[in-house]
């Protein structure tokens, strides 16, 4: 007993001094250093069973990026004027399979920001179970209120530099906040135009007429609600007759929408970066769906259809709506502790994030403590590079498989990774906390091929 806990006490020095010399070295990063900190604190017993690890330095090598590629983006708008952004890719970890990870076209892109996706995508990669490494890019780029020229324009000047650092077996990005299927096929010609041939697996997220993969528009969606699924089956609840609040509007959300109406909740509320909307009878998808994919308008237009409907300025409102279950699917942080406890306070069971780490350390505290059923983002937000790795697969092969054959696939991939998660929880004495569970799992998949590989 004596020993084990000083084993205990030796992990933890050495997670805390690992995550020291991550703030010194990379000061003022602070959503890096938030990501960094949710995952090493539950490495401890990890380290404690097996002290290979620290003597092999795993931790030191996985919280610094393999590679990190900063580059300018010159481009001319509308008006002939030069306007300049910067943009990022950050090659994290190739222990097991080339780099993957989205690019993110948002004015609050930064290092920190890439440098925390990054980081989440090893761990999310590895627990898809797919051959695929962690990386992540964008550029503080808008495309809000941009012509498709303008973004054609950015986007070939985006991968007239970035295609220097990616390829089919080198480094596959994808799409994430302002990307999507128009800036995948303007950055895929430019690739094509630049390196010749059709490299097709070298995007995923592509249009179905030239590599794409069905079911990749809905996967990220549908996978984090057969995550939370399987959450509610361990306390015998199901999504049927559940209310549910979904934040966002884009591409995550509508899908995570869709497939939770089908499994027969009904969803009250969804928003956009202005507001929220409150819809008591149900949100109607279909006006959703076009108000976002097709005409590219704010949400709160939604009300002009559904005059019953409320619109909300401000986003943070809606988690004081009422639900059984809340599905995050907008951006980081957007649930902080104060929003937690109202949640809380009104009854919410099971909470699936969509996005990437959209509650704070503080808020992921409250629902722990509380015990509300907690599916962290590495864990329910998987589905959308599980089925981009199955689109590698199909590009690789020349082959396509149908819709219901990749969403089987997808489904099965959600449900192992959440019965890793709980195994892992369970193996390492915090049976229940999906957190650990998920952080550990996706770390010994890496940890293990990187002792293989030797000091690298």
């Amino acid at each position: 007993m004596e020993k084990e806990l000083d084993n205990v006490a030796a992990a933890r020095q050495y997670v805390q001094d690992v995550y020291e010399t991550v703030i010194r070295r990379n000061p003022s990063e602070s959503e890096f250093h938030q990501a960094v900190k949710e995952i090493v604190d539950s490495l401890v017993p990890v380290f404690a069973k097996h002290p290979k690890y620290m003597k092999a330095g795993i931790l030191e090598r996985i919280v610094e990026p393999e590679r990190v590629i900063s580059f300018r983006v010159p481009w001319v708008d509308d008006q002939g004027k030069v306007q300049v952004n910067r943009g990022f890719r950050v090659q994290f970890n190739s222990a097991i399979g080339p780099y993957k990870g989205g690019l993110r076209f948002h004015p609050s892109v930064n290092a920190s920001i890439i440098k925390f996706l990054g980081f989440e995508q090893i761990f999310k990669n590895s627990l898809t179970g797919q051959p695929i490494g962690g990386g992540k890019g964008g550029s503080d780029f808008d495309p809000k209120g941009k012509s498709d020229n303008e973004i054609m324009r950015f986007t070939q000047s985006f991968m007239t530099e970035l295609y220097k650092y990616i390829g089919p077996d080198e480094d596959v990005p994808a799409g994430d906040i302002g990307v999507g299927a128009r800036e995948i096929g303007y950055m895929f010609g430019q690739y094509k135009r630049i390196r010749g041939g059709h490299e097709a697996g070298v995007l995923t997220g592509k249009s179905i007429a030239y590599g794409g993969s069905l079911t990749r528009t809905e996967a990220t969606g549908f996978g984090a609600v057969y995550f939370v699924d399987e959450m509610l089956k361990s306390i015998g609840e199901s999504f049927e007759g559940s209310t549910v609040v979904v934040s966002g509007s884009g591409n995550v959300s509508i899908y995570a929408i869709q497939k939770a109406q089908q499994f027969g909740a009904k969803v009250v509320a969804c928003s956009d970066s202005n507001g929220y909307i409150y819809d008591p009878n149900g949100i109607d998808l279909e006006t959703v769906k076009r108000l976002k994919e097709v005409e590219r308008k704010r949400i709160s237009e939604y009300v002009i259809d559904h005059p019953h409907a409320t619109y909300h300025e401000g986003c943070t409102g809606i988690w004081t709506i009422p639900c059984d279950i809340a599905l995050p699917c907008a951006t980081q942080n957007e649930i902080n502790e104060h929003s937690a406890k109202i949640l809380v306070e009104n009854g919410v069971k099971a909470i699936g994030e969509g996005a990437n780490m959209p509650s704070t350390l503080e808020a992921i505290e409250v629902f722990l403590e509380n015990k509300v059923l907690f599916g962290p983002a590495k864990a329910a937000n998987a589905g959308g590079v599980a089925v981009s790795a199955l689109e590698m697969s199909q590009n690789s092969m020349r082959y396509s498989w149908s819709f219901h054959e990749v969403d089987d696939k997808l489904h099965g991939i959600m449900k192992n990774i959440y019965r890793q998660s709980v195994a892992a929880a369970e193996e390492y004495g915090c049976s229940g906390n999906l957190v650990v569970g998920s952080n550990i799992a996706g770390f010994l998949r890496v940890a293990d091929a990187m002792m293989l590989q030797g000091i690298v």
